[in-house]
Protein backbone atom coordinates (compact mmCIF):
# COMPACT_ATOMS: atom_id res chain seq x y z
CA UNK A 1 0.00 0.00 0.00
CA UNK A 2 1.17 3.15 -0.99
CA UNK A 3 1.96 5.88 1.50
CA UNK A 4 -0.53 8.46 -0.25
CA UNK A 5 -3.15 5.42 0.48
CA UNK A 6 -2.06 5.28 4.19
CA UNK A 7 -2.22 9.16 4.51
CA UNK A 8 -5.78 9.46 2.55
CA UNK A 9 -6.97 6.44 5.04
CA UNK A 10 -5.86 8.76 8.05
CA UNK A 11 -7.26 11.66 6.86
CA UNK A 12 -10.78 9.78 5.98
CA UNK A 13 -11.20 8.51 9.65
CA UNK A 14 -10.20 11.46 11.24
CA UNK A 15 -11.80 14.03 9.35
CA UNK A 16 -15.43 13.41 10.95
CA UNK A 17 -13.75 14.72 14.34
CA UNK A 18 -12.57 17.23 12.62
CA UNK A 19 -15.71 18.53 10.95
CA UNK A 20 -17.36 17.77 14.34
CA UNK A 21 -14.73 20.28 15.93
CA UNK A 22 -14.98 23.26 13.44
CA UNK A 23 -19.08 23.19 13.50
CA UNK A 24 -18.29 23.28 17.38
CA UNK A 25 -15.79 26.02 17.04
CA UNK A 26 -17.98 28.19 14.48
CA UNK A 27 -21.13 27.86 16.72
CA UNK A 28 -19.61 28.87 19.67
CA UNK A 29 -17.97 31.90 17.03
CA UNK A 30 -21.71 32.57 15.61
CA UNK A 31 -23.58 33.37 18.74
CA UNK A 32 -24.75 36.62 19.42
CA UNK A 33 -24.62 36.67 23.14
CA UNK A 34 -20.66 36.12 22.52
CA UNK A 35 -20.56 39.43 20.47
CA UNK A 36 -22.82 41.36 23.56
CA UNK A 37 -19.85 39.82 25.64
CA UNK A 38 -16.93 41.23 23.37
CA UNK A 39 -18.42 44.47 23.14
CA UNK A 40 -18.97 45.23 26.77
CA UNK A 41 -15.87 43.66 27.75
CA UNK A 42 -14.13 46.08 25.01
CA UNK A 43 -16.57 49.16 26.06
CA UNK A 44 -18.36 49.53 23.05
CA UNK A 45 -21.88 50.32 22.40
CA UNK A 46 -22.31 49.03 19.08
CA UNK A 47 -25.40 46.97 17.60
CA UNK A 48 -24.12 43.41 17.21
CA UNK A 49 -25.24 43.02 14.28
CA UNK A 50 -22.47 46.18 12.99
CA UNK A 51 -19.58 44.06 15.05
CA UNK A 52 -17.99 41.56 12.78
CA UNK A 53 -18.66 43.80 9.43
CA UNK A 54 -16.27 46.61 11.63
CA UNK A 55 -13.72 43.68 12.56
CA UNK A 56 -13.62 42.38 8.86
CA UNK A 57 -13.19 46.13 7.33
CA UNK A 58 -10.39 46.59 9.54
CA UNK A 59 -8.92 43.70 8.71
CA UNK A 60 -9.75 43.41 5.52
CA UNK A 61 -10.38 46.84 4.03
CA UNK A 62 -10.19 48.35 1.70
CA UNK A 63 -13.44 45.86 1.03
CA UNK A 64 -16.03 46.44 -0.93
CA UNK A 65 -19.70 45.49 0.09
CA UNK A 66 -20.32 42.26 -2.19
CA UNK A 67 -16.99 41.04 -0.89
CA UNK A 68 -18.03 41.60 2.67
CA UNK A 69 -21.36 40.06 2.00
CA UNK A 70 -19.98 36.85 0.52
CA UNK A 71 -17.69 36.68 3.76
CA UNK A 72 -20.30 36.94 6.24
CA UNK A 73 -22.72 35.44 4.52
CA UNK A 74 -25.21 37.94 3.98
CA UNK A 75 -26.93 39.75 1.37
CA UNK A 76 -25.49 42.45 -0.33
CA UNK A 77 -28.45 44.71 0.18
CA UNK A 78 -28.25 43.87 4.31
CA UNK A 79 -24.56 44.64 4.76
CA UNK A 80 -25.04 48.03 2.54
CA UNK A 81 -27.15 48.94 4.62
CA UNK A 82 -25.30 47.64 7.48
CA UNK A 83 -21.92 49.60 6.74
CA UNK A 84 -23.87 52.61 6.04
CA UNK A 85 -24.70 52.37 9.32
CA UNK A 86 -20.94 52.16 10.58
CA UNK A 87 -20.49 55.15 8.46
CA UNK A 88 -22.95 57.15 10.27
CA UNK A 89 -21.29 56.57 13.55
CA UNK A 90 -17.96 57.63 12.38
CA UNK A 91 -16.52 53.94 12.29
CA UNK A 92 -16.37 53.86 8.87
CA UNK A 93 -15.94 55.48 5.39
CA UNK A 94 -16.72 54.40 1.92
CA UNK A 95 -14.85 55.82 -1.21
CA UNK A 96 -14.18 54.47 -4.50
CA UNK A 97 -12.64 51.39 -5.42
CA UNK A 98 -8.64 52.07 -6.45
CA UNK A 99 -9.15 49.36 -9.16
CA UNK A 100 -12.43 50.00 -9.62
CA UNK A 101 -13.71 53.59 -9.84
CA UNK A 102 -17.35 51.98 -9.57
CA UNK A 103 -17.17 49.96 -6.66
CA UNK A 104 -17.12 51.28 -2.78
CA UNK A 105 -14.88 50.40 -0.70
CA UNK A 106 -15.17 50.70 2.96
CA UNK A 107 -12.13 51.80 5.31
CA UNK A 108 -12.25 52.25 9.25
CA UNK A 109 -11.79 55.87 10.45
CA UNK A 110 -9.57 56.73 12.92
CA UNK A 111 -12.48 56.60 15.52
CA UNK A 112 -13.13 52.64 14.06
CA UNK A 113 -9.49 51.61 14.51
CA UNK A 114 -9.64 52.89 18.27
CA UNK A 115 -12.80 50.75 18.48
CA UNK A 116 -11.11 47.72 16.48
CA UNK A 117 -7.94 47.68 19.15
CA UNK A 118 -10.36 47.76 22.32
CA UNK A 119 -11.74 44.64 20.67
CA UNK A 120 -8.46 43.19 20.04
CA UNK A 121 -7.74 44.09 23.72
CA UNK A 122 -10.79 42.74 25.21
CA UNK A 123 -10.23 39.47 22.95
CA UNK A 124 -6.53 39.54 24.20
CA UNK A 125 -7.30 38.93 27.76
CA UNK A 126 -10.43 36.05 27.11
CA UNK A 127 -7.43 34.47 24.99
CA UNK A 128 -5.38 34.33 28.04
CA UNK A 129 -7.67 33.16 29.79
CA UNK A 130 -8.40 30.34 27.43
CA UNK A 131 -5.38 29.27 26.55
CA UNK A 132 -3.89 29.33 30.34
CA UNK A 133 -3.27 26.13 30.76
CA UNK A 134 -1.62 25.38 27.57
CA UNK A 135 2.07 25.04 26.71
CA UNK A 136 3.78 27.23 24.56
CA UNK A 137 4.69 24.80 21.97
CA UNK A 138 0.73 23.64 21.75
CA UNK A 139 -0.33 26.92 21.38
CA UNK A 140 2.86 27.65 18.71
CA UNK A 141 1.42 24.56 16.63
CA UNK A 142 -2.21 25.49 16.86
CA UNK A 143 -1.45 29.03 15.33
CA UNK A 144 0.97 27.26 12.73
CA UNK A 145 -1.85 24.88 11.84
CA UNK A 146 -4.84 27.12 11.76
CA UNK A 147 -2.94 29.07 9.49
CA UNK A 148 -2.42 26.38 7.40
CA UNK A 149 -5.49 25.23 7.37
CA UNK A 150 -7.16 28.87 6.73
CA UNK A 151 -4.68 29.19 3.19
CA UNK A 152 -5.47 25.86 2.05
CA UNK A 153 -9.30 26.07 2.61
CA UNK A 154 -9.18 29.96 1.13
CA UNK A 155 -7.17 27.94 -1.79
CA UNK A 156 -9.58 25.41 -2.63
CA UNK A 157 -12.40 28.20 -2.37
CA UNK A 158 -10.57 30.16 -4.96
CA UNK A 159 -10.32 26.87 -7.06
CA UNK A 160 -6.47 26.66 -6.18
CA UNK A 161 -6.59 24.04 -4.34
Amino acid sequence: MSTNNVQNTHILRLLPELHRSLIDIASVLNRPENDGVMLERAGLALERALFPLLILIQRLGPIGVVDLAGRVGRDHTTVSRQVARLEELGLVERRAGQVDRRVREAVVTPKGQAAADAVDAARGRMAVQLFADWSQADFDDLVRLMRKFADGMEAAAEGEG
